[in-house]
């Protein structure tokens, strides 16, 4: 997190890569990433394949999300209670060996189901850790930018691992999920070798109950008006721009009678809106003054479900790849945008936290939207399904943008923010001084730019 609430300029991706443990923790998630986005549509494919059913080729596509829903802002409190580059280390290595027991040949179902979900237990407090470690390694209009970077690198990911688990599900689901044990080690490695050890961000006397300092966390995100904006703008948008990929198995199998073309039509269809989120993602970051970035996510996020509705017409598959790009594309608009004002108004000690409520209710507005939309698209036609529930996203959408502050109100925050910040610090330095200690040199990174303010 930055102090800064303005730049002139956005930052380059080489100033972005200029940290050596932005390197790590980029290159770390973008293969971990690769293996998840693999198994997930080599284990979605093989289910639906095994039961022909729509309901739980979704549910399969949908359970790495319950995790947050079930005690995600819980588990990724205990994020700020340890070092974060600890967290990171121990719930890699965790999935590592989860993930290569669901390898096990002739594994079934429910057991593969069971452990998949453990091993998604350890995502909040992995991806808390991560989140609240990146504003300590890149500050100013670098931090907007490596997010971007980190968003798009994503997207990538999504695109390759979908295409090549789509391809193994047919003859080789468990090498697909061998892949993803290899990526957690390799992760584990890289945060090891190339991330900086730092302090827990709450000191032990300031740790109550975990339960209350998860409380504490809702009360700030959605207690506060420029928080809570952001949170409504951003959970009510994913509700709408996920159902092409949660239910792309299904689609495919609607719109290819050739069953050796299903594979492809279902990779072709997840790939589309990650596709689209990486290529304007990298646009937007990086030639859209962060100002303008600020002002654009309400127009995004009424076109993202905009750009669905077509599916009303019965589009072939290039066709709902079209759409879903767009879609992608209008999401990374919004996100990376609102994420750097998110962080400008978050407290630094809340980063953990308030990433595992924003993280947590992502998971649960997309699995509800990919499993309401599974349950409509078992009774109706799945093309139907998608406009009519794209229809509904737009009016919401439309309703829910008019809740978003004036630019004056978030720099009115901001500049709270600040303040409170920096009194926190003083009082962290004075007790360090009367302990006879220094502060730890490697939680401060220098900002790129003069104090003025960055987008994110």
């Amino acid at each position: 997190m930055s102090d800064e609430s303005h730049v002139e300029r956005s930052a380059t991706f080489r100033e972005a890569f200029s940290s050596t443990e932005y390197r790590a923790v980029f290159s770390a998630s973008a293969l971990s990433w690769i293996g998840d986005s693999l198994a997930k549509a080599a284990v979605t494919a093989l289910v639906y394949n095994q039961t022909q059913s729509v309901v739980a080729s979704a549910a399969t596509f949908a359970i790495s999300f319950l995790p947050w829903v079930a005690g995600g802002p819980i588990l990724a409190a205990i994020a700020e209670r340890y070092p974060q580059r600890n967290i990171m280390i121990i719930a890699d290595l965790t999935r590592m060996v989860l993930i290569a027991l669901v390898a096990v040949p002739r594994m079934p179902i429910p057991a593969m189901l069971v452990l998949l979900f453990l091993t998604s237990l350890f995502n909040p407090p992995f991806d808390a850790a991560r989140s609240a470690l990146l504003p300590q390694i890149l500050t100013g209009d670098r931090y907007v930018v490596g997010v971007s970077l980190q968003n798009a690198a994503n997207q990538g990911a999504q695109l390759i691992g979908y295409m090549i688990g789509a391809a193994l599900a047919s003859g080789h689901p468990h090498a697909a999920l061998l892949v993803d044990a290899g990526t957690f080690a390799f992760s584990a490695f890289m945060t090891r070798v190339g991330v900086l050890r730092r302090p827990a961000a709450l000191r032990s006397e300031q740790r109550r109950h975990l339960l209350r300092e998860t409380g504490e966390g809702f009360r700030l995100v959605f207690g506060t008006q420029s928080l809570r904006a952001i949170a409504i703008v951003v959970l009510t948008a994913h509700l709408f721009t996920v159902v092409p990929e949660g239910l792309a198995a299904a689609w495919a199998a609607t719109l290819e009678t050739n069953t050796t073309h299903r594979g492809l039509a279902q990779g072709i269809i997840m790939i589309a809106n990650p596709l689209g989120y990486l290529v304007a993602g990298l646009l937007i970051g990086r030639l859209v003054p962060p100002d303008t970035r600020r002002r654009l996510i309400r127009p995004f996020c009424v076109l993202a479900p905009v750009a669905l509705i077509p599916s009303l017409f019965r589009p072939d598959t290039i066709m709902v790849a079209v759409l879903a790009g767009i879609c992608g594309a209008c999401l990374a608009g919004i996100v990376p945008a609102a994420n750097g004002l998110f962080v400008q108004v978050l407290p630094n000690a809340y980063r953990a936290r308030s990433f595992g409520i924003m993280q947590s209710g992502l998971q649960l507005v997309q699995g509800t939207g990919v499993v309401l939309t599974g349950l409509l698209a078992s009774r109706f036609d799945l093309s139907t399904v998608v406009g009519g529930w794209s229809v509904f996203g737009a009016v919401l959408m439309l309703s829910v943008s008019t809740l978003w502050p004036s630019q004056h109100e978030f720099s009115e925050a901001i500049a709270r923010t600040r303040a409170a910040n920096a009194e926190a610090e003083a009082a962290v330095a004075v007790q360090a001084n009367v302990a006879g200690q220094r502060p730890p040199a490697d939680d401060v990174v220098p900002s790129i730019a003069p104090r003025a303010a960055k987008s994110m």
